[in-house]
């Protein structure tokens, strides 16, 4: 008896219905700004004025809030493998919408918790995490290619986020500014985001990458994979080493970012600077993202998770030296460089070693440890900057760490092909 799902949206689109996916997907990714520290950065300093706390205790409110979110991605993930994407998709979407409006109440630093919490969960962690998978369900052999021209739209225009809340702040305030973001998730992405996701191709009688039919016709080929349960892939030595790697650029991305503002001021650059320096790390970005996608089919993902870490390296010592306004640009070329191919590594690297059926379980937990690394990047930064007086020493000894993981990847990363118990 067939399993297959009749929808007419599937059936009446002219193109294989994963190109759909795509676009969804990634406008979903694009829509976690709110919880990124990219946006929050915009709105630092306006929190510790505002509501008068030390730059300390809002990165360390920041910190706890985070990693707290991050324990709920576990259980996110075994739901979107249960409940399929489309509800997960429409539910983080309400939710991050409502957590914004939230935001614009906010009175004092418990209520700041409460809402870095909120924020982090749903949109660096939940929206995130069901943005990437919806599409990896959908594509195999082009995965790489298909997340590199998503990457495209989603670096450009997610690069604009800081710009534009840095220009509505001005102009209606910084609660005001979280209530046009809340509006527009809630008014805009959950529409579509229920109207056109649908969870695998399988479902409606399709094939991963757009073949149509059965695949015994003759006229395609399997696609050949390997399903690792989360225990099987909790046992594999690769997966501690990949996660490894990410979480280390997650928590340092996340603390520079969080204090770039503040980089850039210790450094005479001002504010409309630092947000103008956006604009080329999301361009830079894009394109690397596109070139990550296109050479993951014919170079080792690894070897591109080793080039990132060498990226970060090299932008931790060098960002407390900005000196001019040229060398903040060509600082934001090389920081798009280290952001893109990070974003092209992280969506692909788990389904490619581990496979689509138990995706949400797997990325989930790595999720997990990702999102727990990012809390801890913003506090010691924070705190190194109260007490030393600049960003140097802090930056430079973290600097250190993913140098390190990258040798360990260069020779410990390889795709583990089948699970052993198979």
């Amino acid at each position: 008896m067939s399993s297959h799902q009749k929808s007419r949206l599937v059936a009446a689109t002219p193109v294989y219905y994963g190109w759909v996916i795509l676009a969804v997907g990634t406008l979903g990714g694009i829509m976690t700004s709110p919880g990124q520290t990219y946006a929050f950065s915009a709105f630092l300093d306006h929190f510790i004025s505002d509501l008068n706390l030390s730059r300390s205790l809002v990165s360390t409110l920041y910190t706890a809030g985070t990693l707290a979110a991050s324990f709920v991605l576990p259980y996110v993930g075994r739901q979107f493998d249960q409940r399929g994407a489309r509800v997960m998709m429409t539910l983080v979407t309400l939710l991050l919408g409502l957590a914004c409006i939230y935001m614009s109440f906010v009175r004092n630093a418990l209520m700041l918790a409460v809402g870095f919490f909120l924020l982090r969960q749903l949109g660096q962690g939940s929206l995130s995490l069901v943005s990437k998978s919806v599409i990896n369900l959908w594509w195999v052999r082009r995965r790489g290619l298909v997340m590199g021209i998503g990457g495209i739209a989603g670096a450009l225009l997610s690069g604009l986020f800081p710009y534009l809340i840095n220009a509505l702040i001005p102009l209606y305030g910084w609660r005001i500014t979280y209530a046009i973001l809340g509006g527009v998730l809630i008014l805009f992405m959950l529409p579509i985001g229920w109207l056109l996701v649908r969870n695998r191709p399988e479902d409606h009688g399709l094939v991963p990458d757009g073949d149509l039919g059965d695949v015994g016709d003759g006229k395609t080929s399997p696609v050949i994979e390997h399903h690792w349960t989360r225990a099987q892939a909790l046992r594999n030595p690769a997966f501690w080493i990949v996660t490894a790697g990410l979480a280390s650029m997650s928590m340092l991305n996340t603390g520079l970012t969080f204090h770039l503002f503040s980089v850039f001021e210790d450094s005479g650059l001002s504010s409309d600077v630092a947000a103008s320096v956006f604009v080329p790390i999301a361009a830079t970005g894009a394109l690397v993202q596109l070139a990550g996608g296109l050479a993951i089919s014919r170079i080792p993902v690894h070897y591109l998770l080793v080039l990132s870490l060498f990226f970060e390296t090299i932008i931790l010592v060098w960002a407390p030296a900005l000196s001019s306004l040229n060398m903040a640009y060509l600082f934001g070329f090389f920081m798009g460089m280290q952001g893109g191919l990070e974003m092209i590594v992280s969506s692909v690297i788990f389904a490619n070693y581990f496979g689509r059926r138990h995706l949400g379980s797997i990325a989930g937990f790595a999720a997990t440890l990702l999102v727990a690394a990012s809390a801890l990047g913003p506090m010691p930064i924070g705190i190194a900057r109260d007490l030393l007086g600049n960003y140097s020493a802090v930056l430079s000894t973290f600097a250190a760490l993913p140098f390190a993981l990258a040798l360990a990847c260069l020779f410990f990363c390889k795709p583990p092909g089948a699970p052993e118990d198979h």
